[in-house]
């Protein structure tokens, strides 16, 4: 295991290291020489309006992405279930969008919400649920822009979802459902009473990887509306990219780092507790 223990931490603990290092210092490559400022960017990143503001939006891009994530993939993985072998195709269809890559999904989407020439607008005029086809202004209006950063999102990892999922469902007991149907339970009661009971830490895993995933989103978004409009969309790692990139100054960055990691340790934890309980068949 030496080998794969030297690449962990040439590739995660150097890195870490480094960054709280560069934390304690004031400064970066377009700010001049460094010096030491012990926990003053720490305490600069909590009263920073900006990173209030983005750490909110995050959260509610978290709110937007996650659920819908959750419902839909869980429905499909019910749906590949049902349909059995016959979702071999479906499965392979719906697993697409796992392999492009971000900025290509943020490229694809921008000009598929696009105002005038947007596909989607376009469908919703032809339909006639707008009257024009610049009626919904996805990537200009401060008030949907985070919305229309959440739907590529959505559509990229809805399938990951699905597939942990269904792979939770396929090695649950067939027994306990058949003994559930002897009993009379119907197909809500048996997803209710024994699917998600049994399911639990299979869920647990799921939310905990796409939270942190969605949190950190980052891609999308800087080619979609690059944190825009009036920083409608400017998540928690955009906003980390624009003061260590844009504005130089490495220190601030970086304390925000290391704050956005801890509290995400601590969500996910709270998450895991909450979720994660082996749960037996309930009566």
């Amino acid at each position: 295991m030496a080998p794969a223990a030297v690449v962990l931490l040439v590739l995660v603990g150097w890195p870490l290291v480094r960054l709280v290092e560069n934390s304690l210092y004031s400064g970066g490559l377009l700010l001049g020489g460094r010096h030491f400022s012990g926990l003053s960017n720490y305490s600069a990143a909590l009263r920073s309006g900006d990173i209030r503001a983005a750490s909110g939006r995050t959260g509610l891009y978290a709110l937007l992405v996650l659920p819908t994530e959750i419902v839909l993939g869980f429905a499909m993985a019910l749906l590949f279930r049902a349909v059995g072998e016959r979702s071999r195709l479906l499965r392979t269809l719906f697993l697409y969008p796992l392999l492009i890559a971000p900025l290509v999904a943020g490229l694809l989407w921008q000009y598929l919400l696009a105002a005038n020439l947007g596909i989607l607008n376009q469908l919703l005029y032809q339909v006639g649920l707008i009257h024009s086809p610049s009626s919904i202004l996805w990537l200009s209006n401060p008030s949907i822009a985070l919305i229309s950063v959440a739907i590529p999102d959505i559509w990229l990892t809805t399938s990951f979802v699905a597939l942990v999922l269904f792979a939770g469902l396929q090695a649950l007991p067939a027994d306990v459902y058949e003994a559930a149907r002897i009993d009379g339970a119907n197909s809500w009661q048996a997803f209710w009473r024994i699917t998600l009971p049994l399911l639990r830490p299979v869920l647990a895993v799921v939310v905990v990887i796409r939270l942190v995933d969605a949190v950190q989103a980052f891609a999308v978004i800087l080619i979609e509306t690059n944190g825009g409009p009036q920083s409608a969309s400017t998540t928690l790692s955009l906003d980390i990219y624009n003061t260590m990139i844009t504005y130089g100054n490495t220190g601030l960055a970086s304390a925000a780092s290391v704050l956005f990691m801890v509290a995400m340790m601590v969500v996910a934890a709270i998450a895991l507790r909450t979720i994660w309980r082996p749960g037996a068949v309930t009566r």
